[in-house]
C-alpha cells in the first residue's frame, strides 16, 4: 500500500494557497468580464472562498457547454470562474501527493511531460522493440465511473474534509457529458447500473488530473501484474512494445478484462499488434522508428484556422503580434516531425 495523507485540508483554504491559485486560474484570461470581476474585489473574493472552505459550505456552481470541432467533436464544460480557482487551489496540495504514485511513462497533466516527451519516448521504444500495440479507451471521459474514481482517490487521501471537497467536485459534473455516452453494460451489471453517476467535464483542471488518476490503476497494472517493460500513456492513448507478437495479443486481452474493472472499453477493431516499420499514429503524429510525418489533417486543420485568424487580423480583432504567435505555436509543435518541407509549403500558400 503506498503512501496516505492526512489532516491537511486547511492547507487549501490557506489565504496565501487560494492567491496563488487565482494567479494560475487567471493566466492568459484577466480580461475575461468573470476573471476582471472576481479581480476587481480580490480580497473580498477569496476570504469569502476561504470561509465557504473551511466551514465546508462551498459548493460548486453549474457549466457553460459549448462544442469544438479539432482536432475532433468534444463537448467542453467550463465551470465559472470561482469554482475554478477552487480547483487550482485544490491541485496545488493534492496534486504533488497523487504524482508520486504515477509511472514515469505516465503524461499529459504534468511539468515536462508534455506531447513532445511523449514522442521521443515512443520512438525510443519503437527502435528497441520489433512490435506494437496501440490502444485507445473509448468515450474516456464521459465513462469514468464517480464511485470508482473517489474509491481510487480515497485510497490515498484520508483527509475526510479533503475528500468530502472532492466528492462535491465530482458530483457537480455528473449528467454533463450523458448525451456523449453509449450505454455500456458489464458483466454482473443490473438495470440499475445505467444510473450510475458517470463522466468528468472536459475543461476542468482537476478532470484532467483525475482522468491520469484514474488510468493510473491501468499502469501500475501493466507494470507490476504483466510486467511490461515497454508502455506508455498520454491521457486515453496508451501503447505496448515486445518483440514478440504471440505476449502482445495475450497482454491485449488481459488489459481489455482489467479496464472492464474500471467499466471501461477500449477501440477493439484497432487494437491490434504489428511490426512497429508501418509506423504508428499516436498524438497528432504518425511515428516510424526513424522519423515522423504530421498526420495530413493536422495541416489541413491549421491551415483552416489560419485563414481564419488572418480574417480576423484584417478586421483589427487581433494583432499582428497575435497572427504570428499563433503561426510560431502551430510551427513549433510540427517541427517534433520531419515537417520542414510541410512548414513552408503551408505557410507560404496561405501568405501567397
Amino acid at each position: 500500500m503506498g503512501k496516505i495523507y492526512k489532516n491537511f485540508y486547511p492547507q487549501i483554504y490557506e489565504l496565501f494557497n487560494l492567491w496563488q491559485a487565482f494567479g494560475k486560474a487567471s493566466k492568459g484570461r484577466r480580461s475575461h468580464p468573470s476573471v476582471a470581476a472576481f479581480e476587481y474585489n480580490l480580497e473580498s473574493e477569496l476570504i469569502r472562498l476561504r470561509d465557504e472552505l473551511r466551514d465546508e459550505t462551498y459548493l460548486p456552481g453549474g457549466y457553460r457547454s459549448f462544442t469544438v470541432h479539432e482536432p475532433k467533436r468534444r463537448k467542453i464544460s467550463a465551470a465559472p470562474f470561482r469554482d475554478r480557482v477552487v480547483h487550482h487551489a485544490l491541485m496545488n496540495i493534492i496534486g504533488p501527493m497523487l504524482e508520486r504514485k504515477f509511472i514515469f511513462d505516465s503524461y499529459a497533466n504534468q511539468v515536462g511531460k508534455g506531447t513532445h516527451k511523449a514522442l521521443d519516448r515512443c520512438t525510443y521504444f519503437m527502435r528497441r522493440y520489433d512490435y506494437v500495440l496501440p490502444c485507445d479507451v473509448r468515450q474516456f471521459f464521459p465513462s469514468i465511473d464517480h464511485e470508482i474514481l473517489k474509491t481510487i482517490l480515497s485510497n490515498t487521501i484520508k483527509d475526510e474534509s479533503a475528500m468530502e471537497l472532492i466528492r462535491k467536485i465530482v458530483s457537480s459534473g455528473e449528467g454533463v457529458l450523458n448525451e456523449e455516452y453509449d450505454m455500456t453494460y458489464f458483466e454482473s451489471d443490473d438495470l440499475f447500473a445505467a444510473s450510475r453517476p458517470r463522466g468528468l467535464p472536459i475543461g476542468n483542471l482537476t478532470s484532467q488530473f483525475w482522468a491520469n488518476v484514474y488510468l493510473n490503476e491501468l499502469d501500475q497494472f501493466v507494470k507490476q501484474k504483466l510486467k511490461v517493460r515497454a508502455y506508455l500513456r498520454y491521457v486515453d492513448d496508451f501503447v505496448l512494445f515486445s518483440n514478440d507478437k504471440r505476449q502482445l495479443n495475450e497482454w491485449r486481452n488481459a488489459v481489455i478484462d482489467f479496464l472492464a474493472s474500471l467499466r471501461l472499453t477500449v477501440h477493439e477493431e484497432s487494437a491490434h499488434a504489428y511490426p512497429v516499420w508501418r509506423g504508428i499514429t499516436f498524438l497528432g503524429f504518425i511515428v516510424f522508428p526513424e522519423h515522423r510525418r504530421l498526420k495530413p489533417p493536422k495541416g489541413y486543420a491549421f491551415r483552416r484556422r489560419w485563414r481564419h485568424f488572418c480574417s480576423m487580423r484584417q478586421e483589427g480583432k487581433i494583432t499582428a503580434e497575435k497572427l504570428r504567435a499563433h503561426a510560431a505555436a502551430w510551427a513549433n509543435h510540427a517541427r517534433y516531425g520531419d515537417t520542414w518541407n510541410l512548414r513552408r509549403k503551408v505557410l507560404n500558400s496561405i501568405n501567397s
